[in-house]
């Protein structure tokens, strides 16, 4: 469960998204002058410290991009470089926001979900009020039970619009522009407002397989 909280959040998160993609080097190329909201989804820390928010932002030439992030209540120790901004929220206090590129805890989810077939995160909420339609529905394609390496301290490189991840055991890549085409490995695949055809966003190889980095 990702528990939401209805909260005010200061800098807003599309006004700290509006600020950093257009400044990624996964985004040259790409007209990110003005980013809209398309969609969201969330993975569950399972030791409920680190938020997991993955961004689906439409940019001014069409083009939507996948930006995860994650909230923390410290800063990630030895990423500081990685630190995007802070934000100020009404019940949890200052949150660190980092690309969840470089964040072990986002990383580990990420090939967990994609190599045994996991889902997003459903919603819980920590007060009344209305619900928010979930609308981003995102799927790993490997099978429930499959063994998943351990995530160690992540070399994170940049080829065109993807974002590719060596975790020691694995490579994960980040599509940062969602493909059309199915992937021909491990995948996160998804579906959000707008888009019924499943997009791949994300892949990851095992070292020691074909397809290994």
């Amino acid at each position: 469960m990702a528990l939401i909280h209805r909260a005010t959040i200061v800098p807003t998160k599309i006004d700290l998204l509006r600020q950093w993609v257009p400044l990624q080097p996964w985004a040259a190329g790409i007209d990110a002058g003005t980013l809209e909201v398309v969609d969201a989804y969330r993975f569950d820390d399972p030791d409920g410290e680190v938020g997991l928010e993955s961004h689906l932002l439409r940019a001014a030439d069409g083009t939507i991009l996948h930006v995860p992030l994650t909230y923390r209540s410290a800063p990630l120790p030895g990423a500081e470089t990685t630190l995007i901004t802070t934000m100020e929220h009404s019940v949890l206090g200052t949150r660190h926001v980092h690309d969840a590129a470089h964040d072990p805890v986002y990383l580990a989810t990420l090939l967990r979900t994609v190599l045994t077939g996991g889902t997003q995160a459903a919603f819980e909420y920590a007060e009344p009020g209305p619900e928010r339609e979930v609308t981003a529905l995102v799927h790993g394609t490997g099978q429930a039970g499959a063994d998943v390496p351990d995530v160690h301290a992540p070399s994170v490189d940049t080829r065109g619009t993807d974002t590719v991840v060596d975790v020691g055991t694995a490579v994960l890549t980040l599509h940062r522009v969602p493909l059309d085409d199915p992937a021909d490995r491990d995948a996160l695949v998804g579906t959000w407002a707008g888009r019924a055809h499943p997009a791949v966003l994300a892949t990851a190889v095992l070292h020691g397989t074909a397809h290994g980095g």
